[in-house]
């Protein structure tokens, strides 16, 4: 273990009894104002509370969520604001079922030591030079996020990570949180980077080379911009990792840590379980053009892979395979996302989102210009405290209502989607990617991020790479009208 952050330092019942007074404050002054001032109903004043809760809890008492979440759950069907049957279908069991598939097959690859001959070939590639580490670990992440998506991509670069600093013996927090960074800007420059890539791709009618002509070139600048701001922000941990790595490249170097298969007991198992991944990653990259070949639904053929993937590698372990359920599935982690999703959803259940919607259009009016620049910063600051996907389910109608007064959607389409991207790097709370990582770096190292830790580095590098978006939008938008 090398760090240990807890929530309440110092005098834990009195930081405990304060941030419960706090929390407790700020959920009856909202509710009291969206009922005297929005006008809001009695169930939407409810939901948007309990989320409200729900979120503040979380950011405070970030080791108690589940079980916040849970009360939450419980006091929206006790009022009757959402029944059963829409809490389960807003649950989204299928993102849920798509990550238990994928944290299995990335325990084998895990076991194998796929994951530490990857860090041993990234540490060579660099030639021990932590500032080449850093940016190839930002690269890999946005590039792995560009080509599966998010989620998986932190999962797996997650796992590199600790292996890295455990073999290094340093604290992974900094890295892992850069890493999380990259992830989630190098998530816009792809359809397939992320869930509200998708969905605005489905809604608009943008295609796969319509981001890469687009969103790519917009993606790698922000990159690049967070890459600078982790640099500035986690100098004084880079030098630290400096010596380490120096101290280590000396000592490791004696002992076969330049031999990446020196960590791998069966070359045959490891071929074997990259050839599963492999299967995976293929047909998660192709799901949508194979689901429109076989009309299939939306997603099936992307959950498919998850389950066939894992399904396969607990046929081929079978004496395992209950062990990989239990060790590798990060129970708490997923349960927390159920309930979450369950009170995004009824929100949007209730008309909250709707009433969102309408108070951005009623402000932005119809420049182009301001349009743009109000889409990109509310979908930033509302996906730093919101889930993206209901965010950007909620102002998707918004920007078909300029259809026919602007010249062009399409720079809208842009501010929203890299809004609400880049956003999520800002709280802890703000993307699936950063949920996930935290959540494994608490079930793996037992290390808790407290908010402010992560809050700082987020605000400034989701800011910086948001105004870059802007900039860029700005001057582009001519050109995509023309």
């Amino acid at each position: 273990m090398y760090e240990e952050n807890v929530e309440f330092e110092g005098h834990p019942t009195k930081s405990l009894t304060r941030n419960t007074v706090t929390m407790v404050f700020c959920v009856l002054l909202s509710g009291f104002a969206l009922h005297k001032w929005a006008g809001f109903t009695n169930d939407q004043v409810i939901a948007s509370s309990i989320f409200l809760a729900t979120v503040l809890g979380t950011l405070m008492f970030w080791s108690f969520r589940v079980g916040i979440a849970f009360i939450g759950i419980a006091l929206l069907l006790l009022t009757r604001v959402i029944d059963v049957e829409h809490t389960v279908e807003f649950a989204a069991l299928d993102v849920i079922l798509f990550l238990v598939g994928m944290m299995i097959t990335v325990g084998l690859l895990r076991e194998v030591g796929v994951f530490r001959w990857l860090m041993i070939k990234m540490v060579k590639a660099t030639r021990f030079q932590v500032g080449r580490i850093v940016v190839l670990l930002c690269f890999t992440s946005a590039v792995l996020a560009m080509a599966v998506g998010e989620v998986i991509s932190i999962v797996f670069i997650a796992a590199i990570v600790l292996e890295l600093c455990e073999y290094l013996k340093t604290n992974p927090v900094p890295l892992l949180i850069t890493s999380v960074l990259a992830t989630n800007v190098g998530s816009a420059g792809t359809l397939l980077g992320n869930p509200i890539g998708v969905l605005i791709a489905m809604k608009s009618g943008l295609s796969f080379e319509d981001f890469m002509l687009w969103a790519f070139p917009v993606s790698i600048l922000s990159l690049i911009a967070t890459i600078i701001v982790v640099f500035i922000f986690y100098r004084k941990e880079f030098d630290d990792l400096k010596k380490k790595v120096r101290v280590s490249s000396e000592k490791l170097g004696r002992t076969g840590f330049l031999d990446e298969w020196s960590v791998v007991r069966d070359r045959k198992e490891f071929y074997k379980a990259v050839s599963i991944f492999v299967f995976v990653l293929g047909f998660i990259a192709l799901h949508r053009r194979i689901e429109e070949l076989m009309g299939l639904g939306h997603n099936v053929m992307l959950l498919a892979a998850s389950l066939t993937g894992s399904g396969i590698v607990m046929l081929w372990k079978r004496t395992k395979a209950r062990l990989y359920l239990e060790r590798d599935v990060d129970w708490w982690t997923l349960t927390f996302f159920m309930l979450l999703f369950a009170k995004a959803g009824a929100l949007a259940y209730t008309g909250v989102t709707d009433e969102i919607a309408k108070a951005i259009a009623g402000f932005a009016g119809h420049s182009m210009p301001v349009l743009i620049t109000v889409i990109l910063w509310v979908s930033c600051i509302g996906s730093s405290m919101l889930d993206n996907v209901v965010l950007v389910a909620a102002l998707i109608p918004v920007i078909k209502s300029f259809q026919g007064i602007v010249p062009s959607l399409d720079p809208l389409w842009w501010a929203l989607l890299f809004g609400g991207c880049f956003g999520g790097n800002i709280t802890m709370v703000g993307s699936t990617a950063n949920i996930i990582a935290l959540g494994i770096l608490e079930k793996k190292e037992r290390i808790i991020i407290t908010f402010f830790r992560w809050f700082w580095v987020g605000l400034v590098a989701g800011a910086v790479a948001t105004l870059v978006a802007q900039i860029m939008l700005l001057l582009l938008w001519p050109h995509q009208v023309g």
